[in-house]
């Protein structure tokens, strides 16, 4: 370990992106990483998601499972870790295997780690391997299916010995929900098993009340329940029957009104009938009269016959002996003797349980103690099976750690260019460039009024996957080339960090200065676009004056032989004189040409007053003068472009991400330029023809241009009379 006279580790650094990174490279580096200031670590928290890293490292390191990693955590993963291995040197080569002679057995734990690293060979089939590989640890289901205990607190089905237990835990996970075990099957947890048996219990105990005082709960013994659920059927319906005699005897002429009437049977009787239909079953039991008694064979609706024949089977025969009728005293002496019954039924615990029936419930009550010594027994082996867990984890520490920082404490990877950083979810191929600074983002309105302070140009692109149903957004910085073809709607072609290919189209554009060549030139091109646009737009607005004119004359010129009359719908001006519309039309377009001669001869002036300026001056001023007027044009945009060049910052973009950036992420002009690569021929790259045969034609501008200049400089030789002394002489 490299240390100072005082002992303190010895940190190197390296400068990139305008600060100082600290180079971690070594198990020393990462031992030492609780003494270097947190204020020289680039980044002090990551998403855990979102991001090119392995999902099961990082929910490792994340120890309270909140998404994101923050420094402590990181500080605690790397003390952990060094603590563990006792040869440092798997840490800065990443292995995926670990000598079991590697593992630092000086603490209980670390003794802990290599008897379960050993126990894991021996699981697997390889007791004399003297190294264990992350594939090794990481086989769960491989490593515990070779036992039914694994200390997790659940039991399968196959961990008992004898049948009965073994058909007694299936059954209490059908009541309960099974668990999956480490080995990947379905168990029994400890604290649904709890659960159950406490269900249980209260079952029992609700059943044995009823027992104790059992004629009284239950008047007709084990068919109280099946009779108890007739009664509940039925009675609303001989409540009403016996209200009905009662209103019938409190007025006879209720009884009329009270029986269903002539017109209903009269409708019935053009259907066809069946005791189940709900007409049917509307209808009183019997005919209503002033205090009858309900027969029990004859005159019964029929949708109720048989329940009623049921009723007097079971109920009425057993407790107030034979009847051919039931009386309304009978009906309130039967419901007396079930109110008992239907006072404990209420307080029926509503357990799963109690779906299994009393016996089946008191048998498994009495299993219980073989399940407890069963997960007695699993739980016992937890803190073996825990350690056999945290072999996976040092393995993935050892391999993924120094990377993990190389991406937090320092950005080495993104700015030396040696791999790709965590952050960077691919490259998007677009418009004949290729973007390597591609990030994941949840929300592209959210993300960009954050991004837009890191000064780069942005393009947002939703990327979908044909015959996949997965979705993601990307931002994807541009930082070299042009943007003229950059628009909402393009279409690209993402490939992600594992070299699946994305259908790319941009949805959103933070616009920002993408190179100082841009620059330049766009002063020119907006001009360019500028007078484009006003000659289109002249030119629309003199088309649609003639079409204008020609209606207006169609209209007031009729077809010959046709009375002159003016249409119902005919502007005020077609109805005016032919000769006076012409004298204004002549007017005015004399007027227009007068305008534009004086517009040419405004703009003639102005163009022989500078050539004559220009002409004024001496040989060597001439240069001096282009390139003056190229400054005053190109100039303030060139140096505007080049200070927010300058100034781009990858931090607000990460920022946006749920990153935690430390320190300012300059992309300066050189480093950007290296991660945008536009379209270029490979080296020694030939063409078959030299010559494009479907080139258009090449206009001789130099030629229109050299005839231009001697036009105008006569034009202002004239003006000055220089050609008036040539001609005197």
């Amino acid at each position: 370990m490299a240390r100072n006279d005082a002992g303190l580790h010895v940190w190197s650094f390296f400068r990139a992106g305008g600060f100082d990174h600290v180079r971690l490279s070594s198990g020393e580096d990462v031992a030492a990483l609780a003494d270097l200031d947190q204020k020289l670590w680039v980044a002090l928290a990551c998403p855990t998601r979102g991001i090119e890293f392995d999902e099961r490292t990082l929910d490792l390191v994340d120890s309270d499972q909140d998404g994101r990693i923050r420094a402590p955590e990181i500080l605690a993963a790397a003390r952990w870790a060094t603590e563990m291995l006792g040869d440092l040197d798997g840490l800065a080569k990443g292995r995926d295997t670990l000598p079991l002679a590697a593992i630092n057995d000086a603490s209980e734990e670390g003794r802990e780690l290599r008897a379960s690293a050993a126990a894991i060979l021996r699981m697997l089939g390889k007791g004399d391997a003297r190294e264990i590989s992350l594939q090794d640890a990481a086989d769960s289901e491989r490593i515990f299916n070779a036992t039914s205990f694994n200390g997790d607190g659940i039991i399968p089905s196959d961990a008992a010995e004898d049948v009965e237990t073994r058909a007694a835990i299936e059954e209490v996970i059908g009541c309960v929900g099974a668990e999956t075990d480490r080995s990947g099957k379905p168990g029994l947890s400890e604290h649904k098993a709890a659960r159950f048996f406490e269900e249980a219990a209260q079952y029992a105990a609700w059943h044995r009340e009823a027992e104790a005082a059992q004629e009284a709960v239950l008047p007709l013994g084990a068919a109280t329940e099946s009779c108890a659920s007739l009664l509940r059927e039925l009675g609303p319906k001989l409540d009403d029957y016996f209200t009905r005699n009662r209103l019938a005897a409190f007025d006879p002429n209720a009884a009329e009104a009270l029986n269903p009437p002539r017109a209903l049977y009269e409708a019935l009787a053009a259907q066809n009938l069946s005791p189940d239909r709900p007409e049917m079953r509307a209808l009183p039991l019997a005919r209503i009269g002033a205090d009858l008694a309900l027969p029990l064979e004859q005159g019964l609706n029929p949708a109720f016959a048989d329940r009623i024949n049921r009723l007097r089977r079971e109920v009425v025969t057993p407790l107030i002996g034979d009847r051919t009728s039931l009386s309304e005293g009978d009906w309130a002496m039967i419901k007396e003797r079930f109110a008992r019954y239907d006072a404990w039924w209420a307080r029926r615990p509503g357990t799963a349980a109690a779906d299994l029936g009393i016996e089946r419930t008191r048998r498994l009550l009495g299993i219980r103690p073989r399940m407890d010594e069963l997960l007695a027994r699993d739980k016992s082996l937890e803190r073996e099976t825990n350690a056999i867990a945290r072999v996976e984890k040092l393995l993935r520490f050892q391999r993924d750690l120094l990377q993990l920082l190389n991406n937090t404490v320092s950005f080495r990877n993104f700015y030396t260019r040696a791999g790709r950083a965590a952050f960077q979810a691919g490259t998007l191929y677009i418009d004949g460039r290729s973007c390597d600074l591609c990030v994941v983002v949840a929300d592209e309105t959210k993300h960009a009024q954050l991004a837009t302070l890191s000064r780069i140009y942005l393009l947002y692109c939703a990327c979908t996957r044909r015959g996949s149903a997965e979705r993601m957004t990307i931002a994807a910085a541009v930082t070299a080339g042009d943007a003229d073809n950059l628009l909402i709607g393009r279409n690209g072609v993402f490939y992600d960090r594992k070299g699946r290919d994305w259908d790319a189209t941009i949805i959103k554009i933070v616009e920002h200065p993408i190179s100082l060549q841009q620059a330049f030139w766009l002063p020119y091109r907006q001009a360019a676009r500028f007078i484009g646009e006003q000659v289109q737009k002249f030119a629309a607005a003199r088309a649609a004056a003639s079409r204008a004119q020609m209606v207006t004359a169609s209209v007031q010129r009729p077809a010959a032989g046709a009375a002159p009359s003016a249409p119902a719908q005919a502007p005020a001006e077609a109805v005016a004189a032919p000769a006076k519309d012409q004298t204004y039309d002549a007017a005015r377009f004399a007027g227009i040409f007068a305008a534009i001669g004086l517009a040419l001869g405004a703009i003639g002036t102005a163009v022989a007053s500078v050539v004559t300026g220009f002409l004024n001056l001496s040989w060597w001023q001439m240069p001096l003068a282009v390139l003056g007027l190229i400054l005053v044009i190109s100039g303030p945009s060139v140096l505007i472009a080049a200070m927010k060049l300058r100034n781009r910052n990858l931090g607000p973009i990460l920022d946006a991400c749920g990153w935690a950036v430390n320190t300012r992420l300059r992309i300066n002009i050189p480093f950007g330029t290296a991660l945008t690569a536009l379209a270029r021929l490979p080296e020694r790259a030939e063409r078959s023809l030299l010559a494009d045969p479907y080139a258009e034609k090449r206009r001789p501008w130099a030629i229109y241009a050299a005839l231009a200049i001697a036009l105008a400089a006569l034009i202002a030789a004239w003006r000055v009379g220089l050609l008036n002394r040539l001609m005197e002489r």
